[in-house]
């Protein structure tokens, strides 16, 4: 390798991006170590964010198959009562939900109803914004688990993400979540060395310097932690290749208290029935995979996961057989600690605000309760003060 000065490196290298402010890049063989050394705590609540991108169609999720006003709405998209999974002798399941049907039948998801936020904003970008800072109001550079980052220390593995893109979510004023990229190579062993080298402090160093390189200390601490873990088994399935490795995590006794995963492709404006059944069916094989593979582990009892999208649909179908964005939707939270159930008013389908479903939920209650009963923390300074739990961690 080349000799490159540390100043000449910090100045150009790529790999600021990677492992810096933006939050610190790791790969497979980097948890191991922490694992051994400081593992996860018996009884301590694990946290996984699942987001669904794109604004996921909740009336075709969890479906009022009994109300009239939804199949005349949507003649051609909606589904007949016999092709549902009934949960009671109103609402059910998408066909493609099975293993979520049975976590309803075991009591281990809660469907929380009419999620949203005041003064809704139709835009992906701005509501994914509003769902990932929990700040409606106004537009502000944290997330809420960036938030509670910042208010609970500085290690580094205490959340990580899964993917090559670190959500809005993770990032705080001070620290960032760890991001875990399954596409991701190991450093080489010269990479390696040279980072060592790079988070060297000197007595000449700028304060921006001497930060970089908390940065590069922190990563270090990381590329211990994540040793000796493999990529997700499934290809065809990008989320269930994140839980696998979010389960692989859990089992080591890894010292993570938040996840993130993803799964995009929800922006059904035609054709609607066939892709979200598709993008459905692989949630579900994914979500309900990750949670019976952890069901016999010892740590699966403290495993919460949360799945959300910026926003759900319109009620009524448009000209493409497929929806346009809208506004509240249904959010799950599964697990063996979840005292399954319905939370939430039922959104009235002939009660509209122009065309769209009222919030009877706001989702910063959700985020409270996961906060404050899974993460074990004061919710207060990260989605503020008048949320409430809404119960449905047991």
């Amino acid at each position: 390798m080349a000799q490159v000065s540390r100043r000449q490196f910090l100045v150009g290298s790529g790999v600021l991006g990677a492992l810096g402010v933006a939050g610190l890049g790791v790969t497979w063989e980097q948890l191991q170590h922490r694992a051994s050394t400081t593992p996860l705590a018996a009884g301590a609540g694990i946290l996984v964010v699942a987001t669904l991108y794109g604004g996921n169609d909740g009336l075709n999720t969890v479906i009022p198959y009994a109300d009239n006003a939804y199949h005349d709405s949507r003649p051609e998209l909606s589904y007949r009562p016999e092709e549902v999974l009934h949960l009671d002798d109103q609402l059910g399941l998408n066909p493609a939900l099975k293993g979520l049907a049975d976590l309803w039948r075991a009591k281990n998801l809660a469907i929380v109803r009419g999620v949203g936020y005041p003064q809704p904003d139709h835009s992906h970008f701005r509501s994914m914004d509003i769902w990932q800072t929990a700040s409606p109001a106004e537009p502000v550079p944290t997330g809420w688990i960036g938030r509670w980052l910042d208010a609970t220390g500085d290690d580094p593995v205490r959340a990580v993400s899964i993917g090559s893109v670190l959500p809005q979510l993770a990032l705080g004023a001070k620290h960032t979540a760890a991001a875990l990229d399954p596409a991701s190579a190991p450093l080489s062993a010269d990479m390696s060395a040279a980072v060592s080298g790079l988070a060297r402090t000197y007595p000449g160093d700028s304060a921006a310097q001497g930060c970089v390189c908390v940065g590069y200390q922190a990563e270090q601490t990381v590329s211990k932690t994540f040793s000796s873990l493999k990529a997700g088994k499934s290809a065809a399935n990008p989320l269930a290749a994140q839980l696998d490795l979010v389960s692989q995590c859990i089992k080591a006794g890894v010292p993570t208290r938040v996840y993130s995963v993803s799964l995009g492709g929800f922006d059904t404006h035609a054709d609607e029935r066939h892709t979200q059944e598709q993008l459905l069916g692989r949630f579900d094989q994914a979500v309900s995979g990750f949670l019976r593979d952890l069901s016999t582990h010892p740590r699966g009892k403290d495993v919460v996961l949360l799945a959300y999208s910026e926003f759900g649909r319109r009620v009524r179908a448009n000209a493409s057989q497929g929806t346009d964005h809208g506004t509240a939707g249904p959010v799950f939270v599964a697990g063996g600690a979840i005292k399954g159930g319905w939370y939430g008013d039922e959104p009235g389908l002939t009660d509209l605000d122009n065309g769209d479903l009222k919030t009877t939920v706001d989702f910063r209650d959700v985020y409270h309760e996961l906060l404050h009963r899974v993460v074990s923390t004061d919710p207060t300074p990260v989605v503020g003060g008048g949320r409430r739990d809404l119960g449905f961690v047991a």
